[in-house]
C-alpha cells in the first residue's frame, strides 16, 4: 500500500539537489529547508515557548528517552500531551532516543528484542523496543515519530560494527513500521484543492544508518524507501567523522531516496554543515549547538562568529549583528550582553540563545529564497567564507 506523504516540493535548484518545500503536520505547515530548535526535555534551554515562537520556529525537536524518564510519558498523556504541557502550538518531532542510549555504553545492552539501559538519573533499568517507543511517542503526542535505531560512533568505526548496527536497525524499522500502522490504522491525510494537506494523525519517519560507508548508506536508504513512512532521518553522523565523510554519506542516501518525501539530518546545526547538506538534498535540521555555544558567550553573525567575552565588546553600542531582527538585537547592545556574561548573569545565555536560533532560522529563510531565485550556491559560498 502506497503511503501519502504530506510534503510538497515548491522549487528546485538547477545546479544542485537543493529544494524548498512544505511539510504539513497536525499542527500546521513547516517550510523547508528548516532548522528545528531542540527542546530535549520539553524546553529549549533558557527559553520559553514564546521566545521560540518569536524567532519564527515552526517545528521543534524533543526526545523520547528523556521525556520517558522525566516527567514520564504517562504524565504527559495525563497532562494532555507535550504541546499543552509546554504551551507550544507548533509542530513537534520526537527523536526515538536511540542516540541517547548509544551515549550510555556502560549502562545499556542491545539485543534483538530491543535495548535495555539504566537511567542516568537513578540507575533504574528500562527496556526500549521498536514497538514500545511508538507507544511512548503516542503518549507524548508529537507530530512526527521516529523509529528506534542502533547508533554507533562515527570516528573510524569498523565496517563490521557498521554492518551489525545497520542490520538490527533494519529489522527494528520493519517492526516499528508495523507497530505504527497497527496504532494508526487509518491514515487521516487529505490533499486540498490548493495542493496543501490536512493531516489528522502523527507521521512516521524512518532512521537511516550505515555510518561512514556509502555502500551501507545506500543499502539502508533503499531498505527504508521500501517501507511505509512519511519521511526519512539520516542518523549516526556529525559524531566525529570528517566533513568529506559526512558529505559522501549524505550524498549516498539522497541519491537513492524518493524525491517526494522529506529528508531530515539528525543533530546538525553549524552553518557550513547545514548548507552543504541542503546542497545534497536535505530538508530538515536540528541541533543543540546554537544554544550550547551561546552559554559559552559565542554568537553567530552575518560576519562570522563573535565571542562576547572578548574585551573589544565592553564598550560597543551596536547589536550582536546589525543585520539581525531578533529580540536581542532590537533591544540590547554588545556592551550590555558582555556585561551580563562577565557578571555570570543567566540572562546573557537567554539573549544569545535567542539570537543564535534566529540566525539559523533566518539562514533557512535566505536559503529558501536563494533556491527559488537560483542563487543558492552563491549564498552557500558567501556564508561559508565567513565561518571557515
Amino acid at each position: 500500500m502506497t503511503l501519502i506523504s504530506p510534503f510538497r516540493i515548491l522549487s528546485k535548484d538547477t545546479r544542485s539537489k537543493a529544494r524548498t518545500g512544505v511539510l504539513y503536520t497536525k499542527h500546521g505547515a513547516v517550510h523547508t529547508p528548516v532548522f528545528m530548535p531542540v527542546a530535549t526535555q520539553a524546553c529549549v534551554k533558557a527559553l520559553t515557548a514564546d521566545d521560540i515562537r518569536d524567532v519564527g520556529a515552526e517545528c521543534i525537536l524533543s526526545n523520547t528517552y528523556h521525556l520517558y524518564l522525566r516527567p514520564g510519558t504517562n504524565t504527559l498523556e495525563k497532562m494532555g500531551g507535550l504541546h499543552k504541557f509546554m504551551n507550544w502550538n507548533g509542530s513537534i518531532l520526537t527523536d526515538s532516543g536511540g542516540f541517547q542510549v548509544y551515549s550510555l555504553p556502560k549502562f545499556r545492552k542491545i539485543k534483538e528484542e530491543g535495548v535495555t539501559f539504566q537511567s542516568h538519573h537513578d540507575g533504574s533499568k528500562h527496556l526500549f523496543t521498536p514497538e514500545n517507543v511508538i507507544d511512548f511517542e503516542a503518549q507524548i503526542g508529537s507530530d512526527i515519530w521516529t523509529m528506534l535505531d542502533v547508533c554507533i560512533h562515527a570516528k573510524n568505526p569498523t565496517k563490521h560494527e557498521a554492518r551489525e548496527a545497520l542490520d538490527i536497525t533494519k529489522r527494528w524499522a520493519e517492526r516499528a513500521e508495523a507497530a505504527y500502522h497497527k496504532k494508526i490504522s487509518q491514515q487521516n491525510i487529505t490533499q486540498n484543492a490548493d495542493g496543501s494537506f490536512t493531516v489528522g494523525n502523527s507521521l512516521l519517519f524512518g532512521i537511516i544508518q550505515g555510518s561512514i560507508y556509502p555502500d551501507l548508506r545506500r543499502e539502508a536508504a533503499q531498505h527504508m524507501a521500501a517501507l511505509r513512512t512519511h519521511g526519512y532521518c539520516i542518523g549516526g553522523l556529525s559524531l566525529g567523522e570528517t566533513l568529506d565523510q559526512m558529505n559522501a554519506a549524505v550524498s549516498a542516501v539522497t541519491d537513492v531516496l524518493p524525491e517526494g518525501k522529506p529528508r531530515y539530518f539528525m543533530g546538525l546545526g553549524t552553518p557550513i554543515e547545514i548548507l552543504n547538506s541542503i546542497e545534497r538534498g536535505v530538508d530538515m535540521f536540528d541541533c543543540v549547538w546554537p544554544t550550547r555555544v551561546a552559554r559559552n558567550g559565542q554568537a553567530m553573525t552575518s560576519q562570522g562568529r563573535l565571542n562576547i567575552k572578548n574585551a573589544e565588546f565592553r564598550l560597543q553600542e551596536g547589536p550582536l549583528d546589525p543585520e539581525c531582527d531578533c529580540y536581542t538585537c532590537r533591544h540590547y547592545s554588545r556592551a550590555y550582553i558582555s556585561h551580563l556574561f562577565r557578571s555570570a548573569e543567566l540572562t546573557s545565555h537567554r539573549l544569545i540563545s535567542i539570537h543564535n536560533i534566529r540566525f539559523l532560522i533566518r539562514l533557512m529563510e535566505r536559503a529558501r529564497e536563494a533556491i527559488k531565485n537560483g542563487t543558492f550556491l552563491e549564498l552557500k559560498d558567501e556564508v561559508i567564507s565567513k565561518y571557515k
